[in-house]
């Protein structure tokens, strides 16, 4: 008997598990119940012209809520999310108060199940770990590696690990970072906080925790040398994973001129060297994913000298727009693109029904007219920081979302917020493939 489907999309690109092809997808009770053929459905996107991704899962968000929402909470940060093509977003800690235990992590939850768009999980910081487990946190960290002595932050990764967790790892080294500020604490050009917080930070730090840990994953990297160490981990059969955020492709310290304090951001912009190791890493798979590493702040916040201004920049409804115009340029695969933003996310965070259009998978799909080039423009962003250090570059933008079968985003918010769903504490692969 013939199945009455909820949501067919028809016509499109599709962008599935085994390649591109033009199939319909049939939709049912928020999954993808069939690929292809002829059936019924109540409802019918008519997708031609258009490519149908999977949705995008950023697994490095920090929306600010509870605390301080001024600069951003779960409805505007999820809401830019879909806006840009984000179905699934990973929370990170470092809120007011932090993730630190299972009261801490119930209260974000709850306000995150009232106010997202898109589904999400949340991080714990390292305080109570077996209690976060029980509470379903998807990971430990970000852990900031400068925060501690190298005694403690041993103890912390030893310790994730027994709770058989995933440690997420942000490496920078806090001696060299003291050793280098100190004598640099009289300047205030923008440049001075790259050379405070210099590339050999990151390297250092990703190399004693991996001496440390044997399941890990490294935040935003930002160098060649920070790199080649994961590399060299990698070519050892190490079970590490790392992840790259649009800002350390597509800016560098020559940036510094234009922008000022606020491209201010840990760890700091480089060299275009870099840029160019970073992106290489990410065409090759060395680095596993793309992560946005949104972190909004007020542009009064922002416009403060260098020293005092706070480090972050917004990033998550621009990053898959900014990646598939990269596309467009050659930089890098659509294949690849997918893999980073799609499938290798939900691989290494174990989110087992995300990450690709397939049968039985969640319905979580981007549709996107691949010749609508529009330039970036903070005006129509959603995110509460209200600018975006890419001002005026070239992206193409979703023209739908769609999460569990409901459209998100479609210039407009069809669902409600508290739409999101909670995905618990996921199985974590001990082996990414």
């Amino acid at each position: 008997m013939d199945i009455n489907f909820d949501l067919a999309v028809k016509n499109g690109r599709v962008f599935t598990a085994i390649g591109q092809m033009s199939i319909d997808i049939w939709i049912k009770d928020g999954r993808i119940a069939a690929m292809g053929g002829a059936h019924r459905a109540e409802e019918r996107i008519d997708a031609t012209g258009m490519l149908v991704l999977p949705g995008a899962i950023d697994a490095h968000v920090h929306f600010r809520d509870p605390g301080p929402n001024y600069k951003e909470d779960w409805a505007s940060g999820s809401a830019a999310a879909a806006a840009g093509g984000v179905t699934t977003v990973i929370d990170q800690p470092n809120t007011i108060p932090r993730t630190l235990d299972a009261r801490s992590f119930a209260e974000k939850l709850e306000i995150a199940r009232h106010r997202s768009l898109v589904d999400f999980c949340l991080n714990g910081e390292p305080g109570k770990i077996d209690e976060l487990a029980a509470a379903g946190v998807a990971a430990i960290g970000e852990i900031f590696s400068y925060e501690y002595s190298d005694e403690t932050l041993q103890k912390i990764l030893v310790e994730v690990e027994q709770a058989g967790m995933l440690a997420s790892l942000h490496g920078e080294d806090g001696l060299i970072i003291k050793e280098n500020t100190a004598p640099l604490l009289g300047r205030h050009d923008p440049e001075v906080y790259s050379q405070a917080r210099p590339a050999a930070a990151e390297a250092a730090a990703i190399e004693k925790a991996l001496a440390w840990s044997n399941h890990l994953h490294i935040c935003h990297l930002s160098s060649a040398q920070g790199l080649e160490i994961v590399a060299q981990a990698k070519r050892r059969g190490r079970n590490v994973t790392s992840e790259v955020a649009p800002h350390h492709l597509l800016l560098n310290m020559q940036d510094y001129k234009k922008q000022g304090s606020y491209l201010k951001m840990n760890p700091p912009l480089r060299s275009r060297a870099d840029n160019d190791a970073l992106w290489q890493g990410l065409r090759s798979g060395t680095i596993d994913i793309l992560a946005s590493d949104h972190a909004p702040h007020l542009p009064e916040e922002k416009m403060e000298d260098i020293w005092e201004a706070p480090a972050g920049v917004p990033g998550v409804e621009t990053m898959l727009p900014l990646m598939l115009f990269a596309v467009k340029r050659n930089l890098i695969s659509l294949e690849r693109l997918v893999d980073a933003m799609a499938f290798r996310p939900a691989r290494i965070f174990g989110l087992s029904g995300k990450g690709s259009i397939d049968t039985g998978k969640d319905a979580d799909l981007v549709i996107v007219d691949p010749k609508s080039i529009s330039q970036i423009d903070a005006d129509r962003l959603h995110s509460r920081a209200e600018w975006t250090p890419f001002q005026g570059r070239n992206a193409i933008f979703p023209q739908m979302t769609i999460v569990r079968g409901n459209v998100v985003y479609d210039g407009d918010f069809p669902v409600s917020p508290g739409y999101g769903r909670f995905l618990g504490r996921p199985r974590i692969m001990q082996k990414v493939l």
